[in-house]
């Protein structure tokens, strides 16, 4: 398995318990694929650099997991359609 880290935006009008909810959804995704999650970051509440789908704030998440490309692909495939995620980015770790 490759090492890769996450960074997600979700919504920055979610509530703090419907935020911890959909945190623990999306690294659930992940391990029910077969991935490890080593550490979960969150940046907390930001301002976007430009305004995204009428969002100007967002509530940053980085993860660094190890993962096979399954987990990747579905992950991908299912953070797309999620209306509580304004934008993505999986990048391959180089630690």
């Amino acid at each position: 398995m490759k090492k890769y880290e996450i960074m997600y935006i979700l919504k920055a009008s979610l509530n703090e318990e419907d935020r911890a909810a959909q945190i623990k959804r999306l690294e659930q995704r992940l391990t029910d694929n077969g991935a490890q999650v080593v550490k979960t970051n969150e940046w907390g509440l930001r301002t976007l650099a430009y305004e995204i789908n009428h969002e100007t704030k967002g509530y940053y998440v980085v993860l660094k997991i190890n993962a096979p490309k399954e987990a990747l692909d579905e992950f991908s495939r299912l953070t797309r359609i999620d209306p509580n995620v304004i934008r993505y980015l999986i990048t391959v770790d180089q630690d």
